[in-house]
């Protein structure tokens, strides 16, 4: 397969609506972004400290339709210049998921355009080949937000062996957990790195887990406890608990064990190329911790910026387009899949 931009001028209209962002955008060969429209719910949940699945769904029934518009005046075309509609069908909010599918299934009905189902986290593993035109697999990458910990080796375009994954909480859910605990409230991720830089990261030993069964999975949900017997214990005895240095420390464990269990895994698949991906992945102390250990280790560190770490369209359709090169075509009954593994088709 070529995998250089420009060689088909294969133009796609992705749409993602997985948790709270309503997104469109339309991308050219995988790695070319003509325009990434993304409509954010995140004032509206932040009233009730998280995403609020029932609100979230009929947000994005509200939008959906203007964002895709305006994905495609954007980029200065219509539905007859594309090539194909793209849109996430799992893993997320079912009903959330639902909106998008729907929406997909209707366009590509009315226009007889070929429909392509994309998994949500091989979209952010593929937001990586928007700003790093040169990446090609195989290589590691790292997806870490509110709902995935996924360590992945990437074999090739559209085909990932899991290396580890979390066993209990998402590190961006533990980071919202504590976030709240702390009084920071919703979305825990940003608030907690902001605090963090007025913090001392070693002020609190909290716990690094690591899962005796397989040195690559991540464990969350001791850590965050952890942190809630930390507070609980301060007001019981009366102190004053700082809340830079909490969060500080809380997120210093987090990185750690990230990094940690990235690089070894690098070292053992022998690959020198390593990525990150998903909304943590916008966090300045693992990106600059990251960095570091890959300069050590000479292994090139691909990250997209923090808009293409969040949810958007453009990573699925850089996602779809390798779908849609080795012939991946979706049916009208494509379904909304809330706990859709990675891998499967």
């Amino acid at each position: 397969m070529d995998n250089t931009c420009g060689q088909d001028n294969i133009t796609i209209l992705a749409i993602e609506s997985s948790c709270d962002e309503t997104a469109a955008a339309v991308v050219r060969n995988g790695r070319e972004v003509l325009s990434n429209i993304i409509s954010s719910q995140i004032d509206l949940h932040t009233l009730y400290g998280g995403v609020v699945p029932e609100i979230a769904s009929r947000k994005h029934i509200e939008r959906i339709d203007q964002v895709i518009g305006e994905a495609l005046k954007t980029a200065g075309m219509a539905l007859h210049d594309m090539d194909a509609v793209a849109v996430t069908y799992g893993p997320g909010l079912v009903g959330a998921l639902l909106v998008g599918v729907s929406a997909a299934k209707a366009i590509s009905f009315a226009s007889g355009l070929p429909l392509v189902g994309v998994h949500h986290i091989e979209g952010h593993i593929s937001a990586n080949y928007i700003e790093n035109r040169e990446l090609e697999p195989p290589f590691v990458c790292l997806v870490v937000s509110g709902g995935h910990s996924h360590l992945v080796k990437v074999t090739d375009y559209g085909e990932y062996e899991i290396l580890g994954r979390t066993r209990d909480d998402a590190a961006g859910e533990a980071f919202d957990k504590v976030a709240r605990a702390i009084g920071l409230g919703y979305p825990g991720g940003p608030k907690i790195d902001q605090v963090s830089k007025e913090g001392n990261p070693d002020a609190i030993p909290f716990p690094r887990a690591r899962v005796a069964d397989n040195v690559y999975d991540f464990s969350f949900s001791g850590l965050k406890s952890a942190v809630l017997n930390y507070l609980n214990s301060c007001e019981m005895k009366g102190i004053k608990v700082c809340q830079a240095d909490v969060a500080a420390s809380f997120q210093k464990a987090v990185v750690d064990v990230l990094a940690e269990h990235s690089m070894q895994a690098l070292a053992e698949c022998g690959i020198k190329k390593f990525a990150i991906a998903g909304g943590v992945a916008s966090n300045s102390a693992l990106r600059q911790r990251l960095a570091g250990e890959c300069e050590k280790c000479g292994v090139a560190f691909y990250r997209p910026s923090p808009i293409l770490c969040t949810d958007n369209a453009a990573m699925i359709g850089a996602a779809a387009y390798y779908e849609y090169r080795k012939g991946v075509r979706h049916g009208y009954d494509l379904n909304a899949v809330p706990n859709l593994k990675l891998g499967a088709k």
